[in-house]
């Protein structure tokens, strides 16, 4: 399953209720079982990012499902990359003319 990197962002209403962070990370693990994908990691950072999760999911489109349903709570913003493995990475390389 492809794996995707989520840099999260609180909002002013995200900071506000910071305390509920965890119950937050909690219920977007559930939302992304049931949209199909795998929270398989969450951090918390310092820096530019306040919160980076790692997803697998299907294809672009749950994750982007996913981003948006979370997006939808007004507590963050989020940037999604998709992120290739080692061997992913050498089936790319080999295409190259």
């Amino acid at each position: 399953m492809p794996t995707y990197v989520m840099l999260l962002n609180w909002t002013d209403q995200g900071i506000r209720t910071a305390k509920e962070t965890i119950t937050r990370a909690t219920a977007a693990r559930q939302t992304a079982q049931t949209l199909g994908a795998r929270v398989t990691a969450t951090y918390w950072t310092q820096g530019q990012y306040d919160v980076v999760l790692i997803v697998e999911a299907p294809d672009d489109e749950t994750v982007s499902r996913l981003a948006l349903s979370a997006g939808l709570q007004g507590t963050i913003r989020t940037m999604t990359m998709r992120a290739f493995t080692e061997e992913e990475m050498g089936r790319i390389l080999q295409g190259l003319p």
